[in-house]
């Protein structure tokens, strides 16, 4: 099974157990079902719901993009692995200070790491950068709150970002990470990045019985998978 990106415009159509997506110039390029893990549409698509109800059948997500490539949202079908008992864990640890804790230092310490291990790739070009997210990484350890380890997270971050400049080898003119909007090239493309990631582990968590409303380094919120923030670091 894989994932369908799809950046053409045109219609998405259900025939007997086979879905076809029409170009809008009259190309028919079929999508086997049985092949489909999620969908990604970037383009103009109509759908109706004989097709959602289908793909619902089919545990299969779709991924909505707009026209500038931001992710606006996931068709999620009926969970089909529900479990009163791991929603209940999931509170139990939520709630414990103590283990919501231990949980949000891994989410930070492993986005850190992560970020150490593709910098020694650069090291030739680089400053300090890499000994000074070593040192947050091991800070993350013995923080005492969730807020705190937030801050780590944060100036893990805006470290990283940094360098950006000294490893890509053209004019980029990325000084700092911004979001809403994009104002250049670079986060326009880690905003692009980070909605495939968010998504992706979005479909993950949602092949397993936990809630992805619940989470542990990110507050628990309206309108968002605060778990699958926390997984994508």
């Amino acid at each position: 099974m894989r994932n369908y990106y799809i950046f053409r415009s045109g219609r998405i159509k259900r025939k007997d157990n086979t879905i076809f997506f029409e170009t809008q110039e009259g190309e028919r390029i079929p999508l086997p079902i049985n092949d489909i893990d999620s969908i990604y549409l970037f383009g103009e698509i109509d759908l109706n719901t004989k097709l959602l109800n289908f793909l619902s059948q089919n545990n299969i997500m779709v991924h909505f993009f707009n026209y500038y490539g931001f992710y606006t949202g996931t068709f999620y079908p009926k969970e089909f692995l529900n479990s009163g008992e791991v929603i209940v864990r999931q509170v139990e640890h939520y709630l414990d200070r103590n283990k919501r804790l231990l949980l949000a230092k891994e989410f930070v310490r492993g986005a850190i790491y992560g970020s150490i291990q593709n910098l020694k790739r650069y090291k030739h070009k680089l400053g300090d950068e890499i000994e000074k997210l070593t040192q947050l990484y091991e800070a993350s350890a013995v923080q005492d709150s969730v807020e705190q380890l937030m801050g780590i997270e944060g100036n893990a971050k805006d470290l990283y970002y940094s360098t950006f400049e000294k490893i890509i080898e053209q004019d980029i003119d990325f000084k700092r990470r911004v979001k809403n909007p994009p104002d250049n090239m670079m986060n326009a493309l880690i905003s692009f990045v980070n909605s495939i990631i968010y998504s992706e582990i979005l479909k993950e968590i949602y092949k397993t019985q936990l809630n992805p409303t619940i989470s542990y380094l990110h507050e628990p919120g309206f309108r968002r998978f605060s778990l699958s923030l926390d997984v994508s670091g």
